[in-house]
């Protein structure tokens, strides 16, 4: 139990990380700890943001010897802690550099193998700090970095040194334990950042889709964060016979169902002593004959209390995920004006492009949540739920239905050969199950809203957040007529193996002969939601796709696919980068108006963030790319600022 004096030095804690966000710093990922992705900074104004010029660039050098390998990304978001701004790399390292220069303070090696990883790819979307609260001040690790590893370490790192803190876990290591052996060495990761609360550092994991039933576990594993002692861990796949969400999971399935893990971000509430984490499909994604039930954790955002690990509440999504429609994005805390009082809240988007919003203290829906009939497929073994849940605000952000007649081509053949390529599948809108003949899937698996996740600005009462709108076709093959295939070929041909199911899964974009996307564009926009009202204030196409098509940006539309998200500021801007052509914008708050872009030398899918260092403010972005949607790759962290001769007093 804790004594009254270590609650009241948590408290102070958690006192101090306000003062700090309100002073412009940007300590988590999200900007808080509970992901609201925005900054209270004012140098960068509407009416000068236009002159925003490159202050410095880094290079992690890692490109050169590692970027033609299949599964790069850079999806980092560089975090301002004590002096440092604090990063990890494509392969894990983790490096602090001057916040003025770009100079680096110092780098830790994470001596990741070779793991060559099949689905997930090699990603790392940053880093946790965390002040022990009665340690010496500047002692050796009174502030640390916690980061995980493709080759699922969990490290601790003293903050002013990056030397491991000899005290946690191995020498300042943790290996975690799969549970099973690995197919491949990929097929267990971790990519997303750890997250704290009360002394405690939780951390998720990355599981392939689509190789096997018996996959591992999806648990997130909590620890002493002074100590590396294990706390606790929680299983969305209930294996407790008293646990109440067991029922929902028919014949046993739980006992032999892996994953449904907890692969992005996760946010935390220090006051209440919660994490709130997004939970993913169990396996396999796209065939559930073997875990009948609405399966209940999976596909959900669960609350749980930091100290024991107990769940307070949950939420689900999608019952019974056959889409691998995965919570994806972080939990956002957000304190919301309804009917003249406050209401501390959590949104939550998501891969269907539906947003709910829950009671922060009981999961009770804030916007009403209807179950609405969906439709019911008719593949032997499956088991099918008759109804999914459908806020009644916000309305959907992307198309849920495409006919054939809807199809877009850029010239009449390849319009032609989209429409008969739907015309020749089961379509009956969002939730059309998988089947033998082969199902259109829109939206398709990456969204929606994927982990770029939202931001939320507490005085404007809005939340904005970036949609993907892209089809997708996936079909069940009996494995009797598919030639054995090593299970490591995941996805490799649009094929994923489904071990210990009747199926072999065959999965892909539906797109033309030419390669673009058979629905209509605009393909990723950006969303302004008062969430007051559940009402879209606006929103706009967000992309372009002239870094990836000749001349693109002159004869496509406008709309790229995007993965990363935005941020906002007190002065009404949002930074966003994540689209195929190679920028970082600023967009008028207000009206969506591009009002400056500024040249990525590869692609920034990831994140920005934004701080003030020495009376200047700067706006930062990874630019590396990602070679699953083809954009230009690189290891570049870039930062953006005013010229120093043309700067005005902050406001």
């Amino acid at each position: 139990m804790l004594s009254g004096v270590r609650i009241i030095a948590i408290l102070l804690v958690a006192l101090s990380s306000a003062r700090t966000l309100a002073a412009n710093d940007w300590e988590h990922v999200g900007g808080d700890a509970g992901g609201q992705r925005f900054s209270e900074a004012r140098e960068l104004t509407r009416e000068n943001v236009a002159g925003l010029e490159v202050a410095w660039t880094i290079s992690t050098g890692e490109l050169k010897d590692w970027g033609a390998r299949r599964g790069w990304k850079f999806q980092t978001t560089p975090i301002l802690f004590e002096g440092n701004l604090v990063f990890c790399t494509t392969l894990n390292d983790v490096v602090a550099v001057d916040p003025g220069s770009g100079r680096t303070v110092w780098r830790f090696d994470a001596n990741l193998p070779d793991i060559e990883p099949a689905g997930n790819g090699y990603a790392c979307r940053g880093v946790t700090a965390w002040r022990d609260p009665v340690a010496t001040p500047g002692a050796a690790c009174a502030s640390r970095i916690f980061t995980g590893t493709n080759d699922y370490r969990l490290i601790a790192l003293d903050a002013a040194t990056g030397r491991p803190c000899i005290g946690f876990g191995d020498a300042g290591r943790i290996k975690l334990d799969p549970g099973v052996p690995l197919v491949h060495a990929g097929e267990f990761q971790i990519t997303s950042p750890p997250v704290v609360a009360r002394g405690v550092v939780l951390v998720g994991s990355a599981i392939g889709d689509g190789v096997r039933v018996a996959a591992p576990s999806g648990k997130v594993r909590a620890f002493d964060a002074r100590t590396g002692v294990p706390r606790w861990t929680f299983d969305p796949v209930p294996r407790d016979p008293a646990d109440p969400a067991r029922a929902s999971w028919g014949a046993g399935s739980d006992d032999r169902t892996g994953h449904a893990n907890v692969w992005s971000l996760m946010s935390a509430d220090e006051a209440r002593g919660l994490f709130f984490v997004p939970t993913s499909s169990p396996s396999v994604d796209h065939y559930g004959g073997t875990r009948p039930g609405e399966n209940r954790y999976a596909n959900s955002v669960v609350a749980l209390d930091a100290v024991s690990g107990k769940v307070v509440w949950h939420f689900q999504t999608v019952h019974h995920d056959l889409w691998d429609y995965d919570v994806a994005a972080q939990p956002s805390l957000v304190v919301l004006r309804r009917d003249g009082k406050e209401q501390h809240a959590v949104v939550q988007p998501t891969k269907m492009g539906l947003i709910f919003t829950l009671d922060r203290a009981t999961g009770t829906p804030v916007f009403d949540v209807e179950e609405r009939p969906v439709p019911k497929g008719d593949v032997p073994g499956e088991w099918y739920s008759p109804t999914q849940p459908f806020p009644v605000a916000p309305r959907m952000l992307v198309p849920a239905k495409l006919k054939a007649d809807d199809a877009w081509g850029v010239t009449f053949l390849d319009r032609w050969a989209c429409q008969s390529a739907i015309a020749g599948v089961r379509n009956q809108g969002i939730y059309t199950p998988p089947s033998l003949q082969g199902s259109l899937l829109y939206p398709f698996i990456s969204g929606g809203v994927n982990w770029g996740s939202a931001s939320f600005d507490r005085s404007r009462q809005t939340l904005y957040v970036l949609t993907n709108n892209a089809s997708g076709f996936v079909q069940l093959i009996p494995r009797a007529d598919v030639p054995p295939r090593n299970e490591m070929d995941v996805f490799n041909d649009g094929i994923a193996s489904q071990t210990g199911t009747p199926y072999v899964l065959k999965r892909s974009l539906l797109a033309s002969p030419l390669g673009a996307p058979c629905n209509p564009p605009p393909w990723g926009q950006i969303h302004a939601i008062d969430m007051t009202t559940g009402a879209v204030k606006w929103e706009r196409p967000l992309g372009t796709l002239e870094d990836v098509v000749p001349f693109g940006d002159l004869w496509l539309p406008h709309g790229s696919g995007n993965l990363g998200g935005p941020i906002g500021t007190a002065t009404g801007l949002i930074f966003v980068a994540a689209t195929m052509d190679n920028y970082l914008r600023a967009l008028d708050a207000d009206t969506g108006r591009e009002l400056w872009k500024g040249r990525l030398p590869a692609g920034g899918q990831a994140t920005p963030m934004t701080y003030v260092w020495k009376g200047r403010q700067y706006v930062v972005v990874a630019a590396g790319g990602h070679d699953v949607i083809g954009t230009t790759r690189g290891d570049t962290i870039i930062a953006f600022a005013l010229p120093k001769m043309r700067r005005p007093h902050a406001r």
